[in-house]
């Protein structure tokens, strides 16, 4: 969409024409109005905000502090963006009026990639594996329990041989170096038809392509997964940047006639989706044997792997939780010694608009179709319709896996604590907040078993690199537009005062060390959000406010879920102060109860910091399926005090023994507070225990700023996770129909229907609370805190409520435990 004196905005039923406010370049008098200042102070601010943009994508020093130093010069984040799919004779050898027509064909040929880069006798290397050929004649010996002759077994060994070699074929990529290069090219000018850009850092390919030169090590590239193109940005990305296109970890639902052959060209290797059993029941031994030998030989070949951690696309807009299947194959690797080292990059993605347009029919619970030829055209053309804004691909810098693995060797990892364990004492039986942490003290003074140990490093290296990749993540116009026009102006609000409040989130974005997806004009960008919104928004005329459009988000069902789907990718941002407003509310509530003269208000009121820390960690673990809030190698204690500090920073807490006339608010404060702190940094677990965190803050009593700019912002964190809130306030309340043990999938089925007829009726505050995979983290959760107890039967997992929440007693404190962190 071109972006000129008009600007077109296609929403709602029709087109409406937008014109801009005052150019900022024009001169300003003593006259004008304070909507034109106000733009052209922004408009000048902004022109500075490049200078302020972090470099995202540094690997933890806490963790690989070796791997933090190497790869990387104080030159790198000035080497600034580039849009991956613009090309013209600059990006070739050659010069002239034919190159600059040719640009795309010679840019494609010039690329580096060849034959002898990939694997070589994969399929016999692999089936001549000791761990294949025990598997094997483990297998025959099961077929043949008892052989009458030898040469019965030697029968039996070849069948089972024959039929490994069926499933290397179905399984091993057969990278073409020509095909790499048609479908670099067919990408490049595709891209060019529904994509404004493709951003990529060039400091960040900078440090991956010299440790792909320099180290000769293999490479795991970790990526966020959030659309099927996903595998097609990194192998072209990579391509165009002369780095060795990486083997694809694919699942067996995309193995389907002539896409699957276009897929291993391109060096995609499909897995099944689950792999812990076979067909009989038991464990499939033999595919699992074959699946490690081929992801050791690609290593061992030094081939570049690519996983994705989520096992699937995220439908809510947040990272599903790791799941370290093949991520465990690769630490195997690396233990037994077949390779010496391997390099991790996580890689963060984030769209404007994801091609898939959005996952409202899963949302509302229909079954996931099935990928098919048909559906694939289908996609295709309708993309070829439709313009999908910006992409932003962050690559991580590479890290050393045998690094971590020593520094995780020389700690100590304690067991996790389970949610039941940790929060159930203070739930059910009214301890004190900080009783949890008691016990998880006595966790970690047990003595981990060398199989435990490894399981535990497994995760939370998947965790880890899951957390770095989503934090690299930029964020995109489209986040923020959904996430304001959902929580801080639901009922409708002016453009000037949306573009606004868009130009202070920039700021408080770039402050907590997070990238931008986009650039330019705030009013520019804003519009370019709406136009790919445009079907969840309401935009209409206001005669009374000179001409203004006014936008409201679409209180449909479908139009709240995809608002909130985009909305989401902020999410992570801003969870640890957000999880801190809530607490407030919680503990402000549970002071009025306590205090025998009830005060007025709650403004009057004392918050311990001691004691809101303690309730934040709870209500941390209680969403521990909703949103990871600090990396495993740092403690959740120390992310929330850096909360609570920034918020004290900004004004919307105060100390209060501090002198009241300085912490007064004057009535011409800015909307948003503009005091930022510095860059939180990683601190380690032994980091957290030398601090003096503890003799510092403990003591510290806080109070809540009556100001009405810094009420509005901590209403705002407020409602951020009043969805999350209102869902598993929903189960709490469905929990009481659970009279008898159901069979899970007609549980989840039941839930689902209730939430939702709740929002249908308007009875839910928030639609988006019904969404179906809010649905099924409130029942994983649930069984985790011990609500619900599972069981098998005829391989049919049943539930049924546990015998601490048979009495309706403890279902109602689990549900006043949820409702005291909701903003009624």
């Amino acid at each position: 969409m071109e972006l000129s004196d008009g600007l077109l905005l296609q929403v709602g039923n029709g087109e409406q024409w937008c014109n801009r406010w005052k150019h900022p370049n024009e001169d300003v008098d003593r006259s004008t109005s304070p909507s034109v200042l106000r733009s052209v102070a922004r408009t000048w601010k902004e022109g500075l905000l490049n200078r302020k943009r972090p470099f995202v994508g540094r690997c933890c020093h806490s963790c690989t502090p070796q791997s933090w130093e190497q790869l990387f010069n104080p030159s790198i984040p000035s080497l600034g963006l580039r849009n991956v799919i613009y090309i013209n004779e600059t990006h070739t050898r050659q010069r002239g009026w034919l190159a600059r027509r040719l640009s795309y064909v010679l840019f494609v040929m010039e690329r580096d990639v060849h034959k002898d880069m990939f694997t070589r006798n994969v399929v016999d290397n692999v089936l001549n594996n000791s761990r294949v050929e025990a598997a094997i004649l483990k297998v025959a010996t099961d077929v043949e329990a008892a052989p009458s002759q030898p040469s019965h077994e030697h029968k039996a060994v070849g069948k089972v041989k024959q039929k490994a070699r069926a499933f290397l074929q179905e399984m091993v990529a057969n990278v073409s170096p020509a095909f790499i290069r048609l479908t670099g090219w067919v990408l490049l000018r595709l891209f060019n038809g529904f994509f404004w850009s493709i951003q990529i850092h060039k400091g960040q390919l900078e440090m991956v392509k010299k440790a792909a030169s320099e180290r000769k090590l293999p490479m795991v590239f970790l990526p966020v997964h959030k659309s099927h193109i996903d595998y097609l940005l990194i192998t072209l990305i990579l391509f165009c940047h002369n780095i060795k296109a990486p083997h694809i970890a694919a699942g067996n639902n995309l193995s389907i006639p002539i896409l699957s052959t276009v897929i291993r060209k391109l060096g995609g290797f499909f897995i099944r989706r689950r792999m812990d059993e076979a067909r009989d029941g038991r464990k499939d031994v033999l595919y699992r044997s074959l699946l490690h030998a081929y992801t050791e030989e690609l290593l061992r070949q030094q081939q570049f792997l690519e996983v994705f951690l989520e096992g699937t696309r995220s439908r809510s807009g947040k990272p599903f939780p790791a799941r370290a299947g093949m991520l465990s194959i690769v630490v195997d690797t690396l233990c037994t010694g077949a390779i010496r080292d391997v390099l991790v990059v996580p890689v963060g993605i984030s769209y404007d608009r994801i091609i898939e347009g959005n996952y409202n029919s899963e949302q509302l619970g229909k079954p996931k179709k099935n990928e098919s030829w048909w559906g694939i055209t289908c996609g295709v053309f309708r993309m070829l319709r439709k313009n999908y804004g910006c992409v932003r691909v962050d690559f991580n810098q590479p890290f050393s896996l045998k690094e971590y693995m020593d520094t995780q060797r020389s700690r100590h990892i304690p067991p996790p604590v389970s949610l039941e364990n940790a929060l159930m004492p203070h739930i059910i039986s009214a301890q004190p907040d900080g009783q949890f942490e008691e016990q998880e003290e006595e966790e970690m003074d047990r003595e981990v078993p060398d199989e435990l140990f490894r399981r535990h490093l497994i995760n939370n290296l998947a965790k880890h690199a899951l957390f770095t990749a989503n934090k690299s993540s930029a964020i995109m116009s489209t986040h923020i537009v959904a996430c304001l026009l959902l929580y801080r102006h639901r009922q409708g609000v002016v453009l000037s005062k949306l573009v606004e409040d868009f130009f202070n989130m920039k700021e408080e974005i770039l402050s907590r060390d997070f990238d931008l997806g986009f650039s330019g004009n705030s009013e520019d960008v804003v519009m370019r959000a709406l136009h790919l919104l445009e079907k969840c928004v309401n935009v209409t005329s206001s005669a009374n406010r000179n001409g203004e459009f006014t936008i409201a988000p679409s209180q449909t069902v479908p139009a709240l879920f995809e608002l909130n789907f985009y909305s989401n990718g902020l999410f992570h941002v801003l969870i640890p102060d957000v999880i801190i407003a809530c607490s407030i509310l919680s503990l402000q509530r549970e002071l009025m109860t306590e205090s025998a003269h009830q005060p007025k208000d709650r403004s009057s009121l004392l918050l311990s910091q001691e004691r809101l820390i303690h309730k934040a960690a709870g209500l941390s673990q209680f969403l521990t399926n909703e949103v990871a809030v600090a990396p495993p190698c740092q403690t959740i204690y120390q992310v929330l005090n850096d909360a609570v500090s920034r918020l004290i920073q900004y004004g919307v807490l105060y100390v209060a023994d501090e002198d009241q006339e300085e912490l007064s608010s004057s009535p011409t404060e800015e909307p948003w507070p503009k005091k930022f702190p510095e860059p939180l940094s990683w601190r380690s677990d032994e980091e957290d225990e030398d601090s003096d965190f503890g003799e510092e803050q403990r003591d510290r009593y806080l109070k809540v700023s009556l100001s009405a700019e810094h009420q509005e912002f901590f209403i705002f964190l407020q409602r951020l996770l009043s969805p999350v809130l209102e869902a598993y306030s929903g189960a709490a309340v469905f929990v009481h129909s659970l009279s008898q043990p159901v069979p899970e999938s007609d549980y989840t089925l039941r839930l689902f229907r209730y939430l939702l007829t709740r929002t249908e009726r308007g009875v839910a505050a928030y639609g988006e609370s019904a969404t179906h995979y809010l649905v099924k983290n409130t029942v994983k959760t649930f069984k985790e805190l011990g609500v619900l107890k599972e069981r098998r039967e005829n391989r049919v997992t049943v539930l049924e409520l546990s015998s601490t929440f048979q009495p309706q007693a403890n279902r109602n404190k689990l549900l006043q435990y949820i409702l005291s962190f909701t903003l009624l």
